[in-house]
């Protein structure tokens, strides 16, 4: 039961700290001026990017050879359904 109360009031945490910025957040914004948080918004952007792992030229090149090999199986699937119920119709409506 304390266990329960204690995740319980974690979870409640948790949510209230996702909700948005808090008051001297929005505060601390506004003294700082809008190119240093434009500024400070790239440098994130920037320290984020350097964390993404890039695939090399060769996963690349699978990724696409799957993904191409994929829509073209679909595409076929539905053009063979297609055909079949396009026959279907034109018998019922002859």
């Amino acid at each position: 039961m304390v266990a329960s109360k204690k995740q319980a009031a974690e979870k409640k945490g948790a949510a209230v700290a996702q909700k948005g910025p808090s008051k001297a957040a929005k505060k601390d914004t506004k003294s700082k001026g809008r190119m240093q948080v434009i500024k400070d918004f790239f440098s994130g952007v920037k320290t984020e990017l350097k964390k993404v792992h890039w695939p090399t030229r060769r996963e690349t090149m699978v990724y696409t050879g799957v993904v191409l090999a994929t829509v073209t199986l679909v595409a076929l699937i539905i053009w063979i359904l297609d055909s079949i119920l396009s026959g279907g119709m034109s018998l019922i409506i002859g």
